[in-house]
């Protein structure tokens, strides 16, 4: 590891256990461009942590003694100062193509997924954040944990119609770049290990095309992500 580079993970009462899909994202790109780094278990609650880098909430990446958040600056930041690695975005019109699958992730497939794996949060989270955790996701649901929990399987059934237009596209090729991951299969993947690490409601089936997708991606880089490890079921 390189204790040059430092990225803050959001972890659970274990520190082992690192769930958040953003922190994910930034942990695949880290692995394309070929960066050792050391990551830092974090919790909601441990907000003066981070306070250097002028928010509250991880990512946060720490290069010398530059500190970057937001995992979309990140994957730029390490796209433009680390160009001997291997391209996070092909090009500037991947780059453009990257941002709208990034945000997209994270205005509709996030959202989508949280429905289902939320009410598992907070029993893998550390005792000082689970009222955190409950209060901010019940405002943000405008529901609770419970009611969100009864309804899962309405939940399940709008993400498979969210995720039509991903799974026309991977029983044609590999991955959302094409032949080899990249930052658009980062962003995407990220959500699903969150609740891979949770280890919460299977999501897809093993027949669907995203399934093989996934697996892939468990395996890139190394293994990076089908080596971390899970909540117990």
């Amino acid at each position: 590891m390189n204790d040059s580079i430092r990225l803050f993970e959001l972890a659970g009462a274990d520190d082992e256990i690192r769930f958040s899909p953003y922190c994910w994202r930034t942990r695949l790109a880290l692995a394309h461009k070929g960066l050792n780094f050391k990551t830092i278990a974090w919790r909601f609650t441990e907000k003066e942590a981070i306070a250097a880098s002028g928010q509250d909430k991880v990512p946060v990446l720490v290069i010398g003694e530059r500190w970057l958040h937001d995992s979309w600056d990140i994957a730029v930041h390490l796209e433009d100062h680390f160009p001997q690695g291997p391209s996070l975005f092909g090009c500037s019109q991947g780059r453009a193509t990257a941002r709208f699958v990034s945000q997209w992730t994270n205005d509709v497939l996030q959202p989508a997924i949280a429905r289902i794996i939320a009410p598992d949060m907070p029993a893998i989270l550390h005792e000082k954040d689970r009222a955190y955790f409950r209060t901010t996701r019940e405002i943000r649901f405008g529901c609770s944990l419970e009611t969100l929990a009864s309804e899962r399987q309405k939940a399940l059934t709008a993400l498979h119609q969210i995720l039509t237009p991903m799974r026309a596209v991977l029983g044609k090729q590999s991955f959302l770049a094409g032949d080899a991951p990249a930052y658009v299969d980062h962003c995407v993947f990220g959500a699903f290990q969150w609740a891979n690490i949770i280890n919460s409601l299977p999501l897809i089936e093993p027949d669907d095309p995203m399934f093989a997708w996934s697996e892939r991606m468990l395996d890139a880089y190394g293994g990076i992500a089908r080596s971390a490890k899970r909540c117990h079921a």
